[in-house]
């Protein structure tokens, strides 16, 4: 009987000892997983951004953010060599990295395809640019003008960045300030720029078509074997033409036309008035509706402030009672570059821009001009060229009015310009 209780004694002694074994490594255990999680949370790293405010320098503006301000020299001076920090914009977007509490890197928006990243290395900080790549997604859109073509594209969620587009796509041919009217239709491809799944801004518009009564416009763009793009009409003849149909870039009503005959409200008799009025707020942008050569530019009497552009094939253009010029005899201007701004100088009976054009000395009425195209597709291109208008004008043909979903909506809040071509 006393060798079963010792034997039993030693079994419950045992036990003891194996559970009290068991919590020891059970808590050691447990310590060391709250050192991992400790150690992993010291490393993870941090990420913190906020926008450059206006008037302050890189360098402050580090040292306003707890860096000391040898580290925000050393950090500028090893950006030098790749991009001048002392170029900053306000609002340019500022990123900050940092693991267990220390700072490791400095990432600084130099627009919206370029990054700086600023790391820092057991030798020092080096720099480098990071550049952005975005997706282009093809998208349709349609519908039929109720107001103005701007806001119909807005209406169905798009940005007026697209409406301008468009807009000067056809810009040669149809004047939108004047000839756009409700029940007009529209359609166009367009190349959506995403990134990291991110609406960010419109690229090329592959093909539009805007039909106005009985009319018709369509356009695709082509690309030629040398990598120029340009927008033609189905025949392959050159959407781009030597004028554009208007001198103003917004909407202005006409408030007088062309006439050999007209009654002057401030002489109070008739005369001929040569040109075309616009009304338009002062101050409004003017621009130059074909490339050329200032001729004149500054005051002119009764006219006001006015800019003459000489052009190719003996025409000239007019643009009087300016508010302010913005160019000089003998400079060369782009077509649709800004030259004046629109006002009330000189024998005007209220804001407007006065406009005129004249060939080989003679002043030709400009809503009825006929303006020939620069240039058509070129023999060698004419296959290719075919192709890309079948896909283009079919895929065009399919598209039908929408409207927008509440993500598509959502997404266009705050669309930057990206425009660029």
């Amino acid at each position: 009987m006393l060798v079963l209780v010792g034997g039993f004694g030693v079994l419950l002694e045992t036990t003891a000892i194996q559970r009290l074994r068991a919590e020891q490594q059970l808590a050691k255990q447990k310590l060391l997983a709250v050192e991992a999680v400790s150690y992993l949370a010291a490393r993870r790293p941090a990420y913190s951004e906020e926008k450059l405010p206006p008037r302050t320098t890189f360098t402050k503006f580090l040292e306003n953010r707890g860096l000391s301000a040898s580290t925000a020299h050393a950090m500028v001076g090893a950006s030098h060599p790749v991009y001048n920090l002392a170029h900053v914009r306000a609002g340019n977007r500022v990123a900050f990295v940092r693991y267990g509490g220390k700072l490791r890197a400095v990432d600084y928006e130099i627009d919206q395809l370029h990054t700086l990243c600023i790391t820092r290395q057991p030798s020092g900080f080096e720099a480098y640019i990071k550049k952005l790549h975005y997706q282009d997604r093809v998208a349709g859109i349609a519908g039929t003008v109720r107001g103005s073509l701007f806001q119909t594209v807005e209406d169905q969620g798009e940005g007026a960045m697209l409406a301008v587009k468009i807009a000067n796509i056809f810009s040669w041919d149809i004047d939108f300030n004047t000839e756009s009217r409700p029940g007009d239709r529209f359609a166009a491809l367009v190349d959506k720029r995403l990134l990291n799944g991110r609406f960010e801004g419109y690229g090329h518009v592959l093909a539009a078509e805007y039909q106005s009564g009985r009319k018709n416009y369509q356009a695709i763009l082509f690309h030629t074997p040398s990598g120029r793009p340009a927008y033609y009409q189905p025949s392959g003849k050159s959407m781009q033409k030597a004028f554009l149909r208007s001198p103003l870039k917004f909407a202005a009503r006409i408030t007088s036309g062309f006439s050999y005959h007209r009654f002057h409200p401030i002489l109070r008799r008739y005369l001929p008035h040569l040109g075309i009025d616009f009304a338009a707020p002062i101050d409004s942008p003017v621009q130059a509706v074909a490339s050329g050569t200032v001729l004149y530019a500054g005051w002119k009497g009764l006219d006001g402030r006015l800019v003459v552009l000489r052009h190719a094939r003996g025409y000239e253009t007019y643009y009087m009672h300016l508010s302010r010029v913005l160019v000089h005899p003998r400079q060369r201007v782009e077509q649709g570059q800004t030259i004046a701004l629109t006002g009330d100088t000189g024998l005007s009976t209220g804001p407007h821009l006065d406009f005129r054009i004249e060939q080989h000395g003679v002043f030709r009425n400009f809503l009825t001009l006929n303006l020939p195209p620069e240039h058509s597709v070129s023999r060698q291109d004419w296959n290719q060229f075919i192709r890309v208008r079948s896909r283009l004008l079919g895929e065009l043909a399919t598209l039908e009015p929408r409207r927008p979903s509440a993500a598509e909506q959502a997404a266009l809040v705050g669309e930057g310009a990206l425009s660029g071509e």
